[in-house]
């Protein structure tokens, strides 16, 4: 989808560099993504055959887990909004030479592309705040585990002492 043979036509050139840049970004994008699960999957894959808990806490994918998150963030969140959006501007770049018909089909994929944009965004919204609370919710029942047993701990400690 990236090639693109252009018309000869006058184009907006608003419209040229929004394709060039939506391309670019979406490339590089998806790029990044597949370069950290290139370094990082044989590492984990690695560290899994290892039944010792030391050796998976000095594994690099627990120390880049921001940037394993990041590119998975990348690809799926805006790798997805951005293909989204490079198919509109292609339907733009290719229909637009094509006449009246051509605009109105730009115009049309740009009202079918629109909405579904807006329910991508509403999902990914609610799935992400839906793992925000499930994490929070997890690391409260931890603390609370936590706290119980050093209260048992603290009981137990304070027995032995006046006995």
């Amino acid at each position: 989808m990236v090639e693109v043979q252009l018309e000869d036509y006058d184009y907006p050139p608003g419209l040229l560099v929004a394709f060039s840049v939506c391309t670019t970004v979406l490339v590089a994008v998806h790029l990044f993504a597949l370069m950290v699960s290139t370094c990082i999957l044989p590492n984990i894959e690695a560290v899994s055959n290892i039944h010792n808990l030391h050796s998976v806490s000095e594994s690099p994918h627990e120390r880049l887990h921001r940037y394993i998150e990041l590119a998975w963030g990348f690809s799926t969140a805006l790798g997805t909004f951005l293909f989204l959006a490079e198919v509109v501007l292609i339907c733009w770049v290719k229909f637009m030479p094509v006449g009246g018909g051509g605009r109105d089909a730009a115009v049309a994929s740009t009202a079918i592309v629109v909405p579904v944009g807006v329910v991508f965004v509403v999902f990914a919204l609610h799935f992400y705040r839906s793992l925000v609370s499930h994490k929070t919710d997890r690391h409260q029942q931890e603390l609370e585990e936590l706290s119980r047993i050093k209260y048992q701990l603290d009981g137990e400690a304070t027995a032995v002492q006046t006995v």
